[in-house]
């Protein structure tokens, strides 16, 4: 059986899926293999599935890079050579093995240079190597290539390092079939070291691909990872197709002059043992007061908040807050709910504004710890739509930050749970159409020219795998001029790579955090920022049974603080929160279609649409942020709702039940709370039931699933009392619409963002203008067009004025002021020296400020020639 084996998550240097492997490895028969991928694990938990899912005993590996650029293979014997595998993992990306009390953002002086090249030392794999079988490696491992350097002493030194490191029985020296000139001699020379030293054999096949005849996609690959073109030689790339997955009688074969070396594969997979535990629940445990448990210290800030936000509690209320803290206590997630309330918490202490989304506005008890600002008792929010009581998954809660405080935010959350238990979540950032037509085509040879014109006329973020069938529908393509005959090898080349990783990315909010240290399931690596980050994604994490805090950036709220800051300071009374939902000016504004500048209502689409809309209530603001979606549009939503609410088509229900669940969407299903409402009142289903009914219904199912699914759902209609041709339309009425609904929860947030920022475009277009001037890049506009807009609402545009502009644009009641920010060309450094040497009463007086602006009348005041305002 194979024990070195790479998949595409060695990042261009795997050629074979993890399920092709797996499958290769099933049919030949084979009871184990390795997956050991270069520097991450990343892999392991579909490895993990896939292979359990085969009947193939899943061996988690690495092929680990030291200092001095040797490889060496490492296999995990259980969790705690897993354990020590993150760990030296993580020490090759850092530096170092972070603690509970380290900093967690310290960073060597060559953390930019690990991010590339990770590199493990000597004195970390020693201070690591409990659990863990090591293999000498291919030709790069130290002690193969001193051998090919003919240095067999320091191999034999080499060798006796490992030995002592890792204890006899568990180093071997690696022996490949790689079929390379003095492939044979090299071999020999390991036998022969490990005759002299006691060190047993194994043969491995430094698998990278499934089956010789997928080796030119692993050459093709391997020239774009070292920027060569298939025409041009390379060390790197392999002279023939022998890394596959051999057959084992051919490893036995190719092998038979090493006694022991194929045997030995079966004995150190019989001592490898499951390393990695899927389905854990590795939450933190929140601090809570002495003598009180989580559940109670939640229910406790849940009934103060509800005092905060409702005033008085009405027993309705009462009732929904012990719903929801009941299914929370059930499902044990009063802790995640404590963290998330507890970074919201330290946010607002900061004064950095925040702002939760997503289907957390479903939830009242969310509402009440101030995570969201929607009030989901009041607007009938489903709960079950956020948490369903009948599956223990995670919830997920979203809350946006202002964009220049995120990372504050992130850092408290590091400092609070330690570095060891915090990271940023990993993306995994794969091949799609345009960017396999562009690297794939360059490594081919074919001239930029035609890679670019192809490139730009695929869809964007078009899966690779689809390219010849866009070619054959899309008449874009078809009439492009593309030379299709002379691309063949790459448009296959491209189908053949759809969706490998081509390297490791950063979520843009997501932090994990865990109970224990990360190192039991995830090592760490160095994010571009500096962020330490895990080497999972988002779906990984929840299976490793991680909790994923997702806080993210919004630049709205930068602007949205910027501009009720500056009304405040012109004596202007605001409470933003509290902005009237009920305003006439507003919905005026809105009625007009001139939006530009108000969060998500600014569009060109949009805008089109307010105009036609004429919003006159908050639903019609909630309703237009879910309408403008690509599911709505594609699903012919948009002209039914507006024909609808202006009278121009009747409003009608298949059932009387329907009504009071479609009536505000004009029996348009909108939202996706809309399908669970409409299966608990039609088809009797619980929420639960009715949840994953929604979420069947949303993703695409087989059509026998569907069949299924439709004649539970009218068997239960009926059982309710309703006719069973009523219960089939209704049913085909919300399969037809439910895949392009969107969650209501999140619409409402979203659109309280929206209205409250259309308020200050109306009744503020200075102060806000200059905040979302201030707070660039956002929104659809460039800078331009915002001062335009902002001089057609009347607000007089002061022009940059050395001894008066600031870094950001400065505003007051009908004016503002261009910032030092504006200016190309001037540093951060003198964008804030300026303003600074003016307050200390330092006025620039002369031209020869070396750091001065001078263009665009900045110095017009020292000739006093100042617009006054």
């Amino acid at each position: 059986m194979h024990l070195h084996v790479h998949s595409p998550f060695s990042f261009l240097d795997g050629a074979s899926s993890i399920d092709r492997l797996v499958e290769e490895a099933a049919r030949l028969g084979m009871p184990a293999m390795a997956l050991t991928d270069h520097d991450n694990v990343s892999g392991a938990v579909r490895w993990l599935r896939q292979a359990q899912a085969a009947g193939l005993k899943p061996i988690q590996g690495v092929e680990l890079t030291l200092e001095g650029g040797y490889h060496l293979t490492l296999l995990a014997t259980g969790p705690e050579g897993y354990a020590n595998l993150c760990r030296l993992i993580t020490a090759g990306h850092l530096g170092y093995i972070p603690g509970p009390g380290d900093d967690p953002f310290r960073r060597p002086p060559d953390w930019a240079e690990r991010r590339l090249a990770p590199r493990c030392s000597l004195e970390h794999l020693a201070a690591c190597a409990e659990g863990l079988i090591a293999l000498s490696g291919c030709r790069r491992g130290e002690i193969p290539s001193l051998i090919l350097r003919g240095r067999r002493k320091e191999a034999e030194e080499a060798a006796r390092r490992y030995l002592r490191i890792f204890g006899p029985g568990n180093f071997y020296l690696e022996l490949q079939g790689s079929r390379l000139p003095g492939d044979r001699a090299l071999n020999r020379a390991l036998r022969d070291l490990g005759e002299h030293l006691g060190i047993p054999l194994v043969a491995t096949a430094d698998v990278h691909y499934r089956d010789p005849e997928e080796f030119p996609i692993h050459d093709l690959l391997t020239c774009v990872r070292t920027l060569t073109r298939v025409d041009q030689p390379h060390p790197e790339r392999r002279l023939n197709a022998a890394n596959f997955l051999w057959p084992p009688e051919a490893m036995v074969e190719a092998f038979r002059d090493f006694p022991g070396a194929t045997a030995n594969t079966l004995a150190i997979a019989e001592r490898c043992q499951p390393a990695l535990e899927l389905g854990r629940r590795l939450h933190p445990r929140f601090p809570v007061p002495p003598g009180t448990t989580a559940d109670e210290y939640l229910a406790r800030l849940a009934y103060e908040g509800a005092r905060w936000r409702y005033g008085r509690i009405t027993q309705a209320i009462r009732e929904r807050l012990e719903h929801e803290l009941g299914i929370i206590r059930r499902l044990g997630f009063a802790d995640y709910f404590l963290l998330v309330w507890d970074v919201c918490r330290y946010a607002r202490e900061q004064g950095i504004r925040a702002a939760g989304r997503g289907s957390a506005a479903d939830s009242v008890v969310a509402y009440c710890l101030g995570i969201t600002d929607v009030d989901a008792f009041g607007r009938g929010h489903l709960f079950e739509r956020f948490m369903n009581p009948e599956r223990a998954e995670a919830p997920d809660i979203d809350v946006d930050f202002d964009a220049r405080h995120r990372d504050r935010v992130a850092a408290y959350v590091f400092r609070k749970y330690g570095a060891d238990r915090v990271a940023a979540v990993a993306t995994y950032n794969t091949f799609h159409a345009r960017s396999a037509v562009r690297d794939l085509g360059k490594a081919l040879g074919f001239p930029p020219e035609v890679l670019d014109h192809l490139a730009k006329r695929l869809p964007y973020c078009a899966s690779a795998r689809d390219i010849p069938a866009l070619a054959a529908r899309l008449p874009e393509l078809q009439r492009a001029g593309i030379p299709w005959e002379k691309l063949e090898t790459l448009v296959q080349a491209c189908v053949r790579v759809a969706g490998f990783p081509r390297h490791l990315g950063t979520h843009l909010g997501g932090l994990v955090v865990s109970r224990e240290s990360l190192y039991a399931v995830t090592p760490l690596q160095w994010a571009a920022k500096g962020m330490p980050v895990c080497q999972f994604d988002k779906d990984d994490v929840e299976d490793l049974g991680l909790v994923k805090l997702d806080l993210l950036s919004l630049r709205t709220l930068g602007a949205v603080e910027d501009a009720v800051a500056a009304i405040r300071r012109s004596g202007q009374p605001l409470d933003y929160e509290r902005i009237p939902l009920d305003d006439p000016e507003t919905y005026a504004l809105l009625q007009t279609g001139e939006t530009i500048g108000a969060f998500q209502l600014e569009s060109p689409a949009q805008r089109a649409l307010q105009a036609r809309l004429g919003a006159d209530r908050f639903e019609d603001v909630v309703a237009s942020v879910a309408l403008i979606r690509p599911g709505p549009i594609k699903g012919n939503m948009v002209e039914p709702f507006l024909a609808r609410r202006h009278g121009l088509e009747p409003v009608t229900y298949l059932h009387p039940r329907l009504e009071p669940i479609l009536k505000k969407t004009y029996g348009v299903v909108l939202f996706q709370e809309q399908v669970i409402e409409i299966a608990t009142a039609i088809a009797g289903f619980t929420p639960g039931e009715a949840d994953q009914l929604r979420r069947v219904m949303t993703r695409a199912r087989s059509q026998e699933e569907m069949q299924a699914i439709g004649r539970r759902f009218v068997e239960k209609a009926v059982a309710q009392g309703v006719a069973p041709e009523v219960a089939e339309a209704i049913f085909g009425y919300i399969q037809g619409y439910a895949s392009y609904g969107f969650n209501e929860a999140h619409a409402a947030a979203f659109g309280a963002t929206a209205y409250r920022t259309a308020y200050l475009l109306r009744h503020h277009p200075a102060e806000y203008f200059a905040a979302l001037l201030s707070n660039q890049p956002m929104g659809y506009y460039p800078p331009n067009t915002l001062v335009w807009e902002a001089r057609r609402r009347g607000v007089r545009v002061l022009p940059l004025d050395i001894n008066a502009s600031a870094r950001e644009w400065l505003a007051g009641p009908g004016w503002m002021r261009v910032g030092l920010m504006q200016v190309a060309g001037l540093s951060a450094r003198a964008q804030a020296a300026i303003p600074a040497a003016r307050e200390e009463g330092r006025p620039c007086r002369s031209l020869a400020d070396p750091a001065a602006p001078a263009g665009a009348g900045a110095f017009d005041t020292i000739g006093g020639r100042d617009e006054q305002h």
